[in-house]
């Protein structure tokens, strides 16, 4: 992953042990206790899970949080996405603040979102604060977007 830039997952998922969280790359986060059950890696054919991993990217950045004017991809509130052989999608994210107003919301805007997408079979969504998010994070365009230049 690049610094200062969402996660973009170009590997396939590792195969997760029944208690074990959502990993896809080293340098990701875990997920937290609460995560949905872990997706094993993907059985898509190589094209189609790119296809389908940026029609979902592609779904995340129409989800915003209504404080910043940045979507949550940008932002680099997305930590992981993996799609199993099924299409079924976990998304493991965070939000700017523990505190933050729409912390009950947001989850389900991006179940929603990530569902919508044609191909997705079912979504779920995990939250983690483990890492904390920080403005390193956030992309180039997220950085331009809040004149952070």
């Amino acid at each position: 992953m690049m610094e200062g830039k969402p996660l973009e997952q170009d590997e396939p998922a590792a195969v997760a042990v029944a208690e074990a969280p959502v990993t896809a790359a080293k340098d990701e986060p875990a997920a937290s206790a609460a995560a949905p059950a872990p997706v094993p890696a993907t059985a898509l054919p190589p094209e189609e899970d790119e296809r389908l991993r940026a029609d979902i990217v592609a779904a995340l950045k129409t989800v915003y949080d209504p404080e910043i004017p940045a979507d949550i991809y940008e932002l680099g509130l997305i930590y992981a996405i993996a799609i199993d052989g099924d299409r079924n999608v976990a998304v493991t994210m965070t939000l700017t603040a523990p505190g933050c107003p729409v912390a009950g919301e947001m989850p389900k805007w991006v179940e929603n979102a990530v569902g919508a997408v044609p191909g997705v079979n079912a979504s779920t969504v995990a939250m983690t604060f483990d890492p904390p998010w920080d403005m390193s994070r956030m992309s180039d365009e997220a950085r331009l977007a809040l004149n952070m230049f």
